[in-house]
């Protein structure tokens, strides 16, 4: 409907008419015009913060620059969504993933190598047999799990999780048949390594994540110590990599790496992206289908990014943060050319675990913001973004004081977390 369709237009004085229909015709000018000029440029978003950062404590890396505004430190936002925390069930040792069974049940990992099925009411179930032996050491163990999309039909459950092997261990993914009773996995396979063996106990990942095709996702740490972790640059090594492979392991077509055409002969052909450090956070963003994920930083420098097939993310070459020494990582450097930029990043760290976009009906004002589980800042970390920029921030559950190690949405679209403790809880937000 233009102007002079408009019936209310049509009672309005004859000039004030006119100046409707200039003015609409106007904006519509300067709106094509706009949108024309903006296909190569990123768009500004509409900034939604109100207040100051929710980050009081001082920075961690002294004089450490963002690339562009709004990169760290957003301005806050705060919820105006009543909500009622339960606590689900308790008593899981440091849990570490979850996923809802058809039912609305819970299958949950626990660190040191099992795995539970959890009511909805909060029964813990017993240890499911058949986990294989898991290496729980610094912050290796049992780590992420998923079901098969087609686990109506299949019933197969996948998981990833440090593995003992002879010189060290490696993070592999597994996959298994939940048996008809739900006791025991069957038919265990190891469908992928990383690669390669290390002794180092720190620093494996790893999440997971399937895509609307079947295809499976899985970060991989780069094992912290200084004579490894630069195997994150390496395209011979899965070690500070994303992975996208098919169910039984084997590298997805369409992969950056996959043929000899992509330059990379050496490069090994499930690699997605590279340049990570410990990522632990993977989720697609329902508006546009990308791929983010979140990453521990060193001593700060913790990292949001959205990440494209083939992209190099620095590590560590490039970053933010300082080291543990509190010398500069790599002289300071912080840009280089053909490295990407974090979408955000914490200084200090909050150290990010499990995100997820929220899709569901039960908080509208909530409708895609990006949720983040926050162990060392001990909260759930809610960001609004607009044209792929964070524009406000807002700390929840502060008052729990528990490390939050995974956060998912439930069908009925309240909110489940995760919290790493010897006595972890699993928590439901709901209205």
């Amino acid at each position: 409907m233009n102007a002079l369709s408009n019936p209310l237009v049509n009672t309005l004085p004859l000039a004030i008419r006119v100046r409707s229909t200039i003015s609409c015709l106007t904006m519509v000018l300067v709106l094509t015009s706009y949108a024309a000029f903006g296909q190569n440029r990123p768009v500004a978003p509409s900034h939604s913060e109100t207040g100051a950062s929710v980050e009081k404590r001082p920075m961690i890396a002294k004089g450490q620059q963002p690339t562009f505004a709004g990169q760290t430190r957003i301005g806050s936002i705060k919820s105006t969504t009543t909500f009622t925390v339960t606590t689900v069930a308790n008593g899981l040792v440091q849990p570490w993933g979850l996923v809802f069974l058809p039912d609305g049940r819970m299958l949950v990992t626990e660190k040191r190598g099992t795995m539970r099925i959890v009511t909805q009411q909060g029964v813990v179930g017993n240890e499911i047999a058949g986990v294989p032996a898991v290496r729980a050491e610094g912050d290796g163990g049992l780590y992420d799990v998923k079901l098969d999309p087609d686990f109506a039909t299949t019933r197969q459950v996948f998981w990833c999780y440090v593995e003992p092997v002879a010189g060290g261990s490696v993070t592999s993914v597994a996959r298994a048949r939940l048996s008809a009773d739900e006791t025991k996995l069957e038919n265990v396979q190891v469908i992928y390594r990383a690669s390669p063996v290390y002794s180092g106990p720190n620093h494996n990942g790893s999440r997971m994540l399937f895509d609307a095709q079947g295809r499976l996702y899985v970060t991989f740490g780069e094992r912290f110590d200084d004579e490894i972790r630069k195997k994150a640059q390496a395209l011979d090594s899965s070690l500070g990599k994303i992975i996208r492979i098919n169910k039984d392991g084997t590298a997805a077509a369409g992969n950056p790496y996959r043929t000899t055409a992509s330059g990379n002969p050496n490069a090994l052909p499930e690699i997605w992206s590279m340049g990570h450090r410990n990522p632990q956070g993977l989720a697609f963003n329902p508006q546009t289908g990308d791929l983010w994920e979140t990453e521990h930083g060193p001593n700060a420098g913790d990292e949001l990014n959205i990440i494209r097939p083939g992209a190099d993310y620095g590590w560590p070459t490039i970053a933010y943060g300082i080291e543990y020494s509190g010398e500069p990582v790599n002289g300071g450097k912080t840009k280089q050319t053909g490295m990407e930029q974090p979408v955000y990043y914490w200084d200090p760290s909050i150290a990010p675990s499990g995100i997820m976009f929220y899709t569901g009906s039960m908080f509208p004002e909530w409708k895609n913001n990006l949720f983040v589980a926050a162990l060392r800042g001990m909260h759930l970390d809610r960001l609004v973004i607009e044209n792929n920029r964070v524009v406000g921030e807002e700390q929840l559950l502060t008052d729990q004081k528990q490390r939050m190690r995974y956060v998912t949405q439930a069908s009925d679209g309240s909110i489940y977390v995760i919290t790493d403790d010897a006595q972890g809880r699993i928590l439901r937000l709901s209205r």
